[in-house]
């Protein structure tokens, strides 16, 4: 089992929603977060005073997923996410040990 963390655009995250839904996957939790990377931020005008915005808004999924369905799922989000500028986001895939649903108990594959 595998958990994907992705950050994307806020504005993606819909699309991104989408393309995961009609892959049949179950369950995504979605954090707002804030943070740079290459873009560095950007200064902005506000009031006739210029500020610079260090951590631009982001949006972080985390996916819980079945060796199996890390590719497909990957491949979704990266098309829906994409606009081809800087900032579009990062996709990180860990290995999980276990996965417990704490309702029933269920653990590994089941529980995802």
């Amino acid at each position: 089992m595998k958990l994907i963390t992705a950050i994307v655009k806020p504005f993606k995250l819909d699309e991104v929603r989408e393309a995961l839904g009609e892959l049949g996957v179950a369950g995504v939790t979605v954090t707002e977060v804030k943070g740079f990377g290459r873009q560095k931020g950007h200064t902005e005008l506000y009031r006739g005073a210029e500020y610079v915005v260090d951590f631009l808004p982001k949006v972080k999924l985390e996916i819980a997923l079945t060796d199996e369905m890390v590719d497909s799922a990957v491949e979704a989000i990266t098309s829906a996410a994409q606009t081809g500028k800087i900032g579009d986001g990062k996709i990180f895939i860990s290995t999980l040990d276990d996965v417990i649903r704490i309702r029933t108990g269920e653990t590994g594959a089941e529980a995802v």
